[in-house]
């Protein structure tokens, strides 16, 4: 076998299809158009589930067409996760269509799912004319349509449909609770970087804000499209427009105020529940 006839396999036109299929699924991941459109279907779901499982479906198939249909359903997992214990249903009442939508994808457009380009490449190399873009979407959107009507009859008989038991074990600790555990309620305090505080973009090693103030950073909370969460502390940790810090500070009180004053942190008190 020469060198030739083994490095042959790449320059099939499948090939090069499939390598840029994943490269313009990296770029709308790393561009947030992915993510976005995660964050469109937690505003526009509302409560309904109904509402909620045609437009995931929907969302989940039109980015299935033009990028890994597995990376899909994984940025889209934790966004039903939280739709459902929003509106009170069982998570398996929307998984499996979840699934579904990345399967269908496939049948979108000649990219969605390797084995279109295969067959494509095999016609062109027979001499017949290959497939378009989107000669597979019509026959795609007809499953599709059908595929959705199916899940909102059969959706009844996936899960029980009453709403899961809240899982106290996994709530979201709070910043009053991480002051407790350090036993630290009496001198940290809670604050909010303000609009066009010189801390927003920079990260808390450039920041040194030890040094300057004796001011250190435990926690930080940052608002996300499905709630706050937690952020870990790291010199590399970056500081965003209304982030709540966990700030201990050591030093008297009119160093607090110039700090707070400098920073243009809003003082936020530890709520009592």
């Amino acid at each position: 076998l020469s060198v030739e006839e083994a490095l042959a396999g790449f320059s099939e036109p499948s090939v090069i299809l499939i390598a840029a299929f994943f490269v313009i699924g990296e770029g709308l991941v790393r561009t947030g158009v992915a993510y976005r459109v995660g964050e469109w279907l937690v505003r526009h779901a509302g409560k309904s589930e109904m509402r909620l499982l045609v437009l995931l479906m929907v969302s989940v198939a039109l980015l299935g067409s033009v990028m890994s249909s597995t990376a899909v359903v994984a940025i889209f997992i934790p966004v039903v996760l939280s739709m459902a214990e929003r509106i009170g249903s069982t998570s398996g009442r929307l998984m499996m269509p979840l699934a579904f939508a990345g399967l269908m994808s496939g049948m979108l457009t000649l990219v969605g799912t390797p084995p279109n380009l295969v067959v494509n490449s095999e016609l062109v190399r027979a001499g017949h004319a290959g497939f378009g873009f989107f000669d597979f979407t019509p026959m795609g959107l007809i499953v599709l349509v059908l595929g959705v009507g199916y899940m909102l009859v059969a959706r009844r008989w996936l899960a029980d449909s009453q709403a899961p038991q809240p899982q106290h074990g996994r709530r979201r600790r709070r910043l009053r609770e991480l002051a407790q555990d350090y036993e630290l309620l009496e001198r940290a305090r809670r604050v909010m970087v303000a609009q066009g505080s010189p801390m927003i973009g920079k990260t808390l090693g450039e920041l040194a804000l030890r040094s300057r103030y004796g001011a250190n950073v435990i926690a930080i909370e940052r608002q996300r499209p499905l709630g706050r969460v937690m952020l870990t502390t790291s010199a590399n940790r970056e500081i965003a427009a209304n982030d709540i810090l966990l700030v201990d500070f050591t030093h008297g009180l009119d160093e607090l105020e110039h700090f707070l004053r400098d920073m243009r942190l809003q003082d936020r008190w530890f709520r009592n529940n």
